[in-house]
């Protein structure tokens, strides 16, 4: 996939998408980004019933390829016409990362900065360790925020914590990012024993109902309350006629747990 710029695994119900380049501490290149892209693809043809993302090595994506960038300002390619290219495969493996059906988890162990920060909150959770970092320091290469920032970062934050974040670049660690809901959990011990029984619980719901409760919590925030009722009943019909359902209302009634396979 891409040379192996990008490693994807499915085992058990959870696909997992390593971003494989740690000497860039993988940055995303043309080869990262156009990986993802390629990784999620995949997985919505698959059988995987989550998504995790993570990083090789010591980070979990250090931003945009920056060496890239420099070599397109020093070549013979119009700048804006390159900037605007390396922007455009960026931005395309984050949305489709956050517009992927299944649940999504990003494995904090190490930085995320930039547009690699950008992924990891495209992702619908993220889980950090004692040693990660994220930051949305765009100012700090002189640069304004992209790839999502504008979008993505005020839903988790409030507009005013953002702009704070954005015009002073600082790097949170993960208690202040888990304080201010950028990180969902924080394990300072045993991360990935803890993180995997995260996704597992989330490998192991009701597939359909919670695709139909993804988008429609991603399509709450742009509507009314009455459009969202709306739209929330028109999935719960659908999804009433699931095995799981079936399953997850006998379960209720003979006060067990339930076991859902994903239909």
């Amino acid at each position: 996939m891409s040379e192996d710029a990008v490693l994807l695994d499915i085992e058990d119900g959870t696909a997992t998408i390593t971003l494989n380049n740690a000497g860039a501490r993988n940055a995303l290149s043309k080869e990262v980004s156009t990986g993802v892209v390629e990784a999620i693809r995949t997985i919505e043809e698959s059988d995987a019933r989550a998504v995790v993302v993570t990083g090789a090595g010591d980070a979990f994506c250090s931003g945009g390829d920056v060496t890239a960038m420099m070599e397109r300002m020093s070549g013979d390619a119009e700048l804006y016409e390159a900037v605007r290219r390396i922007h455009q495969q960026t931005s395309r493996a984050i949305q489709r990362v956050y517009e992927c059906h299944l649940p999504t988890v990003a494995l904090l162990d190490g930085v995320a900065f930039g547009a690699g920060a950008n992924l990891a909150i495209a992702c619908d959770i993220q889980l950090g360790s004692g040693d990660a970092k994220i930051g949305f320091g765009f100012r700090n290469v002189g640069l304004a925020i992209d790839t999502g920032t504008s979008y993505l970062l005020p839903r988790l934050v409030g507009l005013n914590t953002a702009k704070e974040l954005v015009f002073t670049g600082e790097v949170l660690g993960p208690d202040r990012a888990e304080q201010l809901g950028l990180m969902n959990h924080v394990y300072h011990e045993n991360f990935e024993e803890q993180a995997a029984e995260f996704v597992e619980q989330l490998a192991g719901g009701p597939t359909i109902a919670l695709e139909a409760s993804k988008r429609a919590l991603n399509q709450g925030l742009e509507q009314s309350l009455d459009q969202a009722m709306t739209r929330e009943a028109a999935h719960q019909a659908a999804v009433f006629e699931t095995h799981d359902h079936r399953e997850g209302a006998s379960a209720f009634m003979e006060r067990r747990e339930p076991e859902f396979t994903g239909e």
